[in-house]
């Protein structure tokens, strides 16, 4: 009887052992897709925002609109777009490595 409970013990142990192992590839997995989210969050914002229609004049009585967005009439306005979105996802990319989160074992 005494061997079968050391038996016993034995399998839970090893059944532990495996469901914290698979715990934590799925953490692993959850890592890297809630990385690649954040990444994606602020680039989906700006392409939101860029994304409407914008009219440089007022339709109706052809005045230049001031509060509107200059940068889309621009010569370098999505050149400009591109690479600030860029440096966002560089900006994230240095935090998260600072941060450790990028490391395969952290």
């Amino acid at each position: 009887m005494d061997l079968v409970e050391s038996y016993k013990e034995i399998t839970a142990s090893l059944m532990d052992i495996y469901l914290s192992s698979v715990n934590n590839r799925m953490n692993q997995v959850m890592k890297v897709l809630t990385i690649i989210s954040t990444i994606f969050i602020p680039l989906t914002f700006i392409v939101g925002v860029y994304g409407m229609n914008f009219s440089y004049t007022d339709p109706k009585s052809g005045e230049v609109l001031k509060w509107n967005m200059p940068e889309l009439y621009s010569p370098y306005g999505y050149l400009g777009v591109m690479i600030f979105m860029f440096l966002v996802v560089v900006v994230q990319l240095i935090v998260f490595w600072r941060k450790g989160w990028m490391n395969k074992g952290g």
